[in-house]
Parts: structure tokens; sequence; C-alpha cells
């Protein structure tokens, strides 16, 4: 019998696989499946979806004959299978479910899964070419684990979350050739997603939001759970599925980076200790760019990553805790700002949403942040912030997991550097924060 794991770019999905049963008279009946999916070596899994012509073949005799086609090279492959049990839970259910997901974000639940079926398999066979005499040329892989291997000795040699963050997107980039890339972490009071890094796009989108469970990311994050596409050419259902990641209700004016045409996709959920903070997310415009090879490749990078941001997180709280330092102006700091100019801001308590000079800037957390140093500064003259003396503020508002104040941090200043308005957000030394305006800030507070 072949090796099933020889088969897994034939249970992709990406062209439909046939099943066939027998009734009592030996009648045989044929049906499509959207997918079978690799368990182990010797089983499989179909979602419970079958007509019910099928469903009751399978369920007088057990047997059922599925032929799959690798989307790749277009070899196909006969599998005799035997019906072993059902389940309603656990990984293999989970990994179908978000697929169903996928595909049916638009369609009502109609397709909601009830039970993924699994099936042993007695034996697997190739199904002679037409043409025998003309035989595809062996694919060479590159070996990724060499790749992995340096990337991640790159990230260990970053000293803050914000050059790790560029340093793994430029390394997909450089070492994979996943150049459209992204990293989100959790908006800490929406239950979604705020884009904080990305690369390969016409905009970088910092401050774009994902709801939880909308699109690929969305149900990434919300289930824990690796999500790869490796055709979406499949279906315009598809397409609707990654428009509606940026969401529909609830969402920004800042839009999602995003190709026009993806047909790969892959979102990775980062975990650490337990706890997400964030989501790893990497499109294509070829087909096939993310085999399971390449999700095996990325876990170890998405795994490495999320560790990463939470212990350079908590050792930046540790310095910041145990040191001496003083948040004190030069005194030549209000100098420098322009007199005549004005700075119109307005800021919503609601949601925490900030304009500056009537242009959305962003909302939330790093909305309330930059209030907080701007009516400070209105106040007191005070430009130096210390990151420590954020922490401890109660009027700001700050979530309760440990890493969010440095991630909104680094959005904060990325967005006010995507804007290049005349308010921004330097990094002065570790763990101090120098606000730099070009003129002076009339501050509105709009309760609605």
């Amino acid at each position: 019998m072949i090796p099933l794991e020889r088969l897994r770019d034939s249970l992709e999905g990406v062209i439909p696989s046939i099943i066939a049963t027998t009734d009592a008279d030996g009648m045989p009946n044929i049906s499509y499946l959207s997918h079978v999916h690799y368990v182990d070596e010797t089983h499989v899994a179909l979602s419970n979806q079958f007509f019910s012509k099928t469903a009751a073949n399978v369920a007088r005799n057990g047997l059922a004959t599925v032929m799959v086609v690798d989307g790749y090279s277009g070899q196909q492959h006969v599998l005799d299978l035997v019906f072993d049990r059902s389940e309603t839970e656990g990984e293999t259910f989970e990994r179908v479910a978000i697929h169903l997901a996928i595909l049916e974000s638009r369609m009502s639940g109609i397709m909601k899964l009830r039970a993924v079926d699994i099936y042993r398999v007695e034996d697997c066979r190739a199904v002679p070419a037409a043409h025998p005499l003309v035989e595809p040329a062996p694919l060479v892989l590159p070996d990724l684990m060499s790749k992995v291997a340096r990337l991640t000795a790159r990230m260990s040699d970053c000293g803050d979350p914000e050059t790790l963050l560029d340093a793994t997107l430029e390394g997909m980039g450089e070492l994979f050739g996943y150049r459209h890339s992204m990293v989100l972490v959790p908006d800490g009071e929406r239950g979604g997603l705020t884009t904080i890094a990305s690369r390969g796009y016409d905009q970088f989108g910092f401050g774009a939001e994902v709801p939880a469970g909308r699109g690929v990311i969305g149900l990434a994050a919300e289930r824990r759970r690796n999500v790869r596409i490796t055709d979406l050419s499949r279906g315009q259902r598809y397409i609707q599925a990654v428009r509606a990641m940026a969401g529909v209700e609830d969402a920004t004016p800042i839009p999602l980076p995003a190709l026009d045409k993806p047909l790969s996709q892959i979102a990775l959920p980062l975990v650490a200790r337990g706890r997400p903070v964030g989501v790893l997310f990497s499109e294509s415009t070829e087909r096939f760019t993310f085999r399971h090879r390449d999700e095996e490749a990325l876990i170890v990078i998405a795994a490495h990553l999320a560790t990463a941001l939470s212990f350079l997180s908590e050792e930046r709280e540790r310095a910041e805790t145990n040191g001496r330092e003083r948040a004190e102006a030069p005194a030549d700091q209000a100098g420098s700002m322009q007199a005549d100019r004005r700075i119109a801001v307005r800021f919503y308590p609601r949601d925490g949403s900030l304009f500056v000079d009537d242009d959305y800037l962003i909302r939330g957390v790093p909305g309330r942040l930059l209030l907080h140093f701007l009516e400070d500064y209105m106040r007191t003259g005070k430009r130096d912030f210390l990151n420590r003396e954020i922490r401890r503020d109660r009027r700001l508002q700050l979530p309760d997991f440990k890493d969010n104040l440095e991630t909104r941090l680094i959005l904060l200043r990325r967005r006010l550097d995507e804007k290049a308005g005349p308010i921004m957000l330097e990094r002065a030394d570790r763990g101090r924060l120098r606000l730099t305006l070009a003129g002076r800030p009339e501050i509105e507070v709009v309760e609605e």
C-alpha cells in the first residue's frame, strides 16, 4: 500500500474527491466530497455532510471507496475505506470544522459540521496514467528546517519586541519567499485583533482590526488553530471569506493590508504558556505556496515568535520596575513647538477613538495613551514618559495581560509615523518615550 504521507498534497481539497458506496443490492452510488482529511498513516477523516444515500450505504456495511487527486500534479489515487468511528470533538473535528467555517462564512451555517467520520485505510493505490510513457519529473523540495534554524537564530538575537517583529517578517520574505505577511495582536477590549507589523503591502495598515472568528485570521485566533488554504480559486465563497477578514461591523477606517487576488493563505495563532499573544498571517498570489511542510516550518517560527514576544515584554517590564530613570523634560522642550500651528485633537471616550486634524488616527488603548500624553503636556509641559509610570496609571484602563502596553506603544508609534502628521512619539531610550509636536494641541473630548 502506498503510504498516506506521500498523498498529503492530494488531501488539500484543491480538486474535489469522489466517494463511492453500494446499497444492499450492490447498486453503486457516487457523490463528490469537498475534502478528505489526513489523520495518520492508516486513517483519514470525512466530514459527515453526506447525501442521504451515501450515509445509508455507509451505515449498512461501513465500506467506501474514495478517489483523491493531487491538485499539483494531477496524480489520482484510490483509497479503500472501512468506517471506524464518528467524532464530535477533538483535534480532527476542530480542524475540519474550521475548513467548513471558511467555506461557509457567508452561507448562514448551512453546512455546520455535525460530526467527522474516521475511516481506516485498507488499501491505497495509484490510478494508472492515461499516457504512462509521460511521467512527471520528480518534485525536489527545499530543506525548510535549515531555513527555520537560520530565522530563529536571527529572532533570538533581537533585544526588543519591535525589532523581533521586523526581523521575523523580513526573514520570512528573504528565506522562505513568504513576501506578504503580518502580525496581529489582541486588542484587549473588543476581543479582536489589531495589525502591529506587516511586510509586502502597499499600505502598512498599522491599527487595522480583525474581529474574532471572522475569516482566516479571526478563526485562527478564536479557535487557536492553524488555518491553511492551498488554493483560493475553487470558488468565490473563499474570496468572500478573505474580504471578511477586515470585518463588516464595527470596522475602523484603517483598511487591512490584503492582496487583491490571493490564492494561498495561512494563519497561525501565537500562544505563549497557554495565553494568546497574536496571530502570524501570510498569503500569496500563487497556488500551493503553503503546503503541509510549510505549515510545519511556520509552526516552529510562530512558537518561537510567541515565546520571544512574551519573554521580551516581561523582561522590559522587569527592567522598568527596577530602573531609576526620571522623566525630566529638557528646559528648551517647549521652545521647539510651532506656537502658531493649531493641532485639533478630538477624542471619543466610548471606544477610545482619537482624531487629529479631523483625520482618524487610532482607537482603544493606543488612543487613550496618546490622549494621556497630550493632556500631561498641556498641563505641565511634560514630553518624556516612562513605561513603568504609564503601567501604574489607573486612568489609562490598561487590560490585565502584561505585554499589552509594549505592543500598544509600538502600534501607536508606528501609526503616528505612518501618518507623518504634527504629532510624533519617539523612543528616546530604553523604557522612555518622547512626545514631539509641530504645533499646539487643542483637545476636544466628545461624550456620546
